[in-house]
Parts: C-alpha cells; structure tokens; sequence
C-alpha cells in the first residue's frame, strides 16, 4: 500500500462545507448527504455534504454586505486570529452559497428573498437591494486540513465545517451536476451503510458522522458548537505492517498530543476504504 501515500502538491486552498441537520419524528437527528459524479477526483461517488471552494466574489463588498452579522465579528466566529476578517467572512458567503448552488438550500431573509429557489441566479439576487444572507444561522464546527502526505487524494483544502438547521419550508435536493443523489439518513445509518459497501465516504465524513452519532437531536449538536471552539484537525499518515493508516490529534503517532474529536484516533486503509481497528461501533460507542 505504499502507493496510497503521494505528496499532493501546492498549499491548501480555503473552502467552505455546510453539515444540514433536522431532527425526524422516527430516528432523531439526522443530516443531508449528496452523492458528488462519478466525474469528480479519488472521492467520485462519495457522498459529501455540500460545500467547494472559497472563490474570489465570495468576499466581494456586495457579499460581505449582504451578511445579516458584520463581517468584522466572523474571525473570531471561527477561531482564527491570523486570518482576516474579509476571507472569514467570505467562508461563510462561500458555504452559503455551495449549500444554494449544490443543495437548492437558501439561508436568507428579508423581502428580497426569491420566491422560487430554481429559477434564481446566485449573483444576480446578492445584487438585489434588500438581499440578507443568514450567516447566524451557521455555526463553524470543525476545520479540516488535507495532509501534505495524502492517501488517495492529490488535492489539498483547508475546509471550515459548519453546522445548519435545514429550513422547514425548503427541501434540499442534488443538482445532478455536480451531484447525482442525496438522502437524509442518521449518522449511524450512514456509517454502517458505508460499513456495508452500500455508499462511498471520505474520511471528513466519516469522523464527522462519527461525531454527530453522539448526539439525539439537531438542537444537541448544535449547541455543542456553540460552547467550544471549531478542532483543526490535520491528519497524518504512517505505514505500519504494510498498512496505511490515518491519525487523528490525540494519537500516539499524531504530531499534535491534545484529542480534537471523540471516537478513535485513527482509521486504517483497506481496498481503498478507511476502517476503525475496532469495528465500525467504535466509531460512536
């Protein structure tokens, strides 16, 4: 397996990725996944949340204007004092729109807001006076780094997980573009579909879902991201007995001692899939 470790080149570039979340009568909380084309890198098929790279008229004055909290408050939102004011607050423009153009999910208010959601062109309604986008209504959760030794990917992004409640009055859905399914499903069900083979997950995902698997209902989740400051988390790659494995902050192997999320340290690489040692259990008991 010495293959599936490869340098990927250049720094990681900014993104932004939005976890929706709603709460089912029957299983609880559970969270909107989408299934990326077969025409995407390594993770083609994958399931994802939505989300994609930060671009440069995300932090466009007409953008950070529209934002419903001022842009100067979003650095610490996030909990990167290096970073400036005007790329945090284009991380929450950029997540919102991913989640308009990939979901068909808008966080807005105000009059301006569309009356129809498909026939609405993302840069021409931000233009529209009156236009407020909800970025309250997203809360920064995680920051994944793509590791500069990375197992399949040849990409890098430095991706700010937030965390969102679906609005009850809009259904998201794939765009059969860049995605050509989606699915509500509780975070256990997905891990142990992907268990099964039934659906394709990145390693993101799977810890993230791990994650959200401690939680009963979205209002759970989402005041624990409100109490503690979004984990970076950059994992590092070994081989051991001619195994490739991924680790997490925490982990004996790790470069960073302090735990950054519950569930194991590490996932192990088998056939191109990414497995706990203990089971797929271990990944929220």
């Amino acid at each position: 397996m010495h293959d599936m470790l490869e340098p990927a080149p250049g720094a990681p570039r900014d993104a932004s990725t939005v976890v929706l979340l709603r709460d089912d009568r029957q299983h609880g909380l559970e969270v909107f996944l989408m299934k990326r084309s077969g025409l995407s890198d390594a993770f083609g098929e994958a399931y994802v949340f939505p989300g994609g790279k930060l671009d440069a008229h995300d932090s466009s004055p007409a953008a950070l204007q529209a934002l419903d909290v001022p842009a100067s408050t979003l650095t610490a939102h996030l909990g990167e004092p290096a970073l400036s004011s005007q790329v945090a607050a284009g991380l929450f423009v950029a997540a919102l729109r991913e989640l308009f153009e990939e979901a068909g999910v808008l966080l807005a208010a105000g009059d301006a807001r569309p009356a129809s959601l498909q026939a609405t062109d993302w840069q021409h309604w931000l233009a529209t006076p009156g236009s407020v986008l909800q970025a309250s209504a997203l809360l920064p959760w995680s920051r994944w780094i793509t590791p500069r030794m990375a197992a399949l990917s040849k990409k890098r992004f430095d991706t700010r997980f937030f965390l969102a409640l679906a609005p009850v009055d809009q259904e998201a859905s794939h765009d059969n573009f860049e995605t050509t399914a989606s699915i509500w499903l509780p975070p256990k069900e997905a891990l142990l579909r992907y268990y099964r083979g039934d659906i394709e997950l990145a390693p993101p995902q799977i810890m993230s879902l791990a994650h959200l698997a401690r939680y009963r209902h979205a209002a759970e989740a989402l005041q624990a991201a409100r109490q503690q400051p979004p984990p970076c988390i950059c994992p590092e790659n070994f081989s051991e007995n001619g195994e490739t494995i991924l680790c997490y902050p925490g982990d004996p192997q790790h470069s960073v001692p302090t735990r950054a999320l519950p569930g194991p340290t590490r996932l192990t690489i088998r056939d191109r899939r990414f497995m706990p040692a203990n089971g797929i259990e271990s990944l929220w008991s």
